[in-house]
This record gives C-alpha cells, structure tokens and sequence, in this order.
C-alpha cells in the first residue's frame, strides 16, 4: 500500500509499505475521510517529539472496516466507522486508572503517527477495536464526523481541564480548529462571558457562531492588559490554552484571578520550559491551578459527542472550509496546515471506491 509518510525530521513523501495485519482484537480500515492536524506539522518540521523515520502521518479520519480480528464483536467488514485520534490499550492499567490517554506510559494513547503509522494510507490499523471505533451515524457526513476525531475532543477537553461551570468568564487563547471547540465546549457548559483570542477574520467569525461573546486581537495590543481591562482588573475564572507557545501559560497565569484555573490542550512543539511568573502566581500561593492534558479517546467519548451533532448542539461543518478529493490530496492539505492561509480552519480529504 501507499501512504504520505514523514521521512525524517524536516522531510515528507510518498511511501510503499506492506498492508497492516489484524490481530485478535484489532480492524483494518480505509479512509473516506482524512483531515490534517497541527499536531503533524510540530512532529515533522519541529521535531517535538523527536526522530522518526519512515511513518505515515495523519490521525483524523472516519473509515470503512475491510478486516476484523477473530475476537472483534461489534463491528464487521463494510461497516463505516468513526476513529479516534487517541486509541488507547484498554485493557492496561494506566486505562483502569482513569487514564486510559497514557496507556503503557506518558501519551501512549496517542499512536498514530506518533508510535505507530497514521491514517494518510491506503489501509491503516486500529487496536482494541470494539473500543477504540465507533459506528458512523446515520445523517451524519463523514467529512463533519471526521471533525471529531480529534478536533472537537481537544478542544471540549480544554474546558473540561479548566472546570468550566455556568457563568463563568472564560478566556480561550488561541481559536484555531481546537480552540474553536473550546470556544464551543465552554459554551455549551454554561461559560457566561467567553472572550476568543485570535486574529484571522475567518477564525474570529466562527469564535461568535460558537458563542464567543468578545474576540480579542493579539495584533491589538497585549492580551492581557485587554482581558484584564474587560474585567476592571479581577481577571477571568477559567482560561483554555488552544495554541501559542511555552510563553502563553505566562499570560495565562497573569490573567486569571485566584481560584481559577487553566486546561491546556496545546501541543507544545518547542522550548524547554514553561515559565510561570511567580508573583502573578502568588508567589506559589494564589490557588491558579493548571491542568494539562490529552483528550482520553476510546468510543464511548466519540458517540457522545456525535450525539451534539445528531441532536444539532453542535456543528463542525463550519470549521471545515476546504474540501478535496483523493489521497494524493493529502501532500496539499498537509502544506496548507503549515502555511495556514488567512481564510482557512481545517481541510478534509475524502476518498470514494
């Protein structure tokens, strides 16, 4: 089979390798759906995750099962199905300890393309495959549905990391795709004054569909003397992290008043520390907690979720605004999300047989 694989650090190209094998408890799937992450572009061109050689990219997609293992119960060849970007080992005990995001050690949920070959193939494998794939609802397209994957879980796990409650101010640093879902997710929990910081117009239009009640601009001026300024200087009870870098907890701490807290979901691809201010912390004391983390996966957390579409909660055909087709597609897309064009949020591939 073919896939799009990073070569090496700083490189990318198309590959042969040998079609995956189904173990017991595991399925073999085609995509139909593939859309790109930020994630990919910090693994090959920073190195955040250092060297790998040789593995195909991609961990968002929606698929069609080909294969099944001889102890997979739930679902057969032909069904369509909705992947997870995190495919835990349920069965470990990082999982029976409430963290199944890290089974068998620090983000050993995260496999593909990150310790095994992605979604960007012909074919790709799924471990624990009753938990870990669940069905493709019906009205529901492939293209939103590959939307959860990743893209709604990170960012509904930022406001679940942060303990947003109802009434709430909330900041939202950083409103690409992921913080646009946590813009979504702290609305939806009741969030009252939720303050976007972003400044690509695009990005900024769909912060307000998803309920942002203030965009903050970074070009503007300094995001927290303007959040700080909105709030006559007491600061905001919850902040989500969804992009900038090792800096951004900095401004998150200084921003948020004592017994807030912060969730980040930023994939933090450089730097060697994150640096805390320590008076703005309260010299240790101020009771501004930080909560870091990776959106557990599994299927249970994906048909939830799909229920917010089914039931017309949520939409996430609003984040999608380029559309191509074929595999070949995903050598363009993936440069797209490293350039990042002003009028793009996420590009989906889809593959027709």
């Amino acid at each position: 089979m073919k896939g799009f694989a990073m070569l090496g650090i700083g490189k990318i190209g198309w590959i042969d390798k040998e079609k995956p094998i189904a173990g017991p408890l595991d399925a073999i799937v085609r995509p139909i759906a593939i859309s790109p992450c930020t994630s990919d572009i910090h693994t090959v061109w920073a190195g955040a995750i250092g060297e790998r050689k040789d593995m195909i990219l991609g961990h968002e997609s929606v698929g069609e099962i080909v294969e099944v293992g001889s102890m997979v119960r739930f679902f057969k060849p032909g069904d369509k199905v909705m992947v997870p970007a995190i495919t835990p080992d349920w069965g470990s005990l990082e999982a029976q300890d409430g963290f199944p995001q890290h089974s068998g050690g620090m983000l050993g949920g995260w496999k593909f393309s990150n310790y095994k070959d992605g979604v960007m193939a012909e074919f790709f494998h799924v471990n624990d495959a009753d938990s870990n794939l669940a069905p493709l609802p019906e009205g529901i397209s492939p293209e939103e549905a590959v939307m959860l994957s990743d893209m709604v879980p990170t960012g509904f796990h930022g406001a679940e990391l942060a303990g947003v409650t109802p009434g709430d101010r909330v900041v939202v640093i950083g409103i690409g795709p992921v913080g646009l879902m946590a813009v979504a997710g702290a609305n939806l929990m009741g969030a009252g004054y939720l303050y976007a910081i972003g400044s690509r117009p695009v990005c900024q239009e769909a912060a307000k569909f998803y309920g942002a009640t203030d965009i903050i601009n970074y070009k503007e001026g300094d995001i927290v003397e303007q959040v700080l300024s909105r709030t006559k200087g007491k600061g905001v009870d919850r902040v989500i992290i969804a992009g900038g870098d090792v800096d951004t907890f900095g401004q998150a701490v200084k921003m948020l008043k004592p017994g807030g807290s912060i969730g980040n979901v930023n994939y933090l691809g450089e730097g060697e520390f994150v640096k805390i201010p320590r008076l703005e912390w309260g010299v240790g004391m101020g009771h501004k907690r930080i909560n870091a983390g990776l959106t557990p996966g599994g299927r249970l957390k994906l048909q939830r979720l799909a229920t917010l579409l089914e039931t017309g909660k949520l939409d996430t055909s609003r984040l999608i605004t380029h559309r191509f087709e074929g595999l070949e597609a995903c050598e363009k897309v993936h440069f797209m999300m490293k350039d990042k064009p002003v009028d793009m949020i996420k590009p989906v591939v889809t593959i027709k047989y």
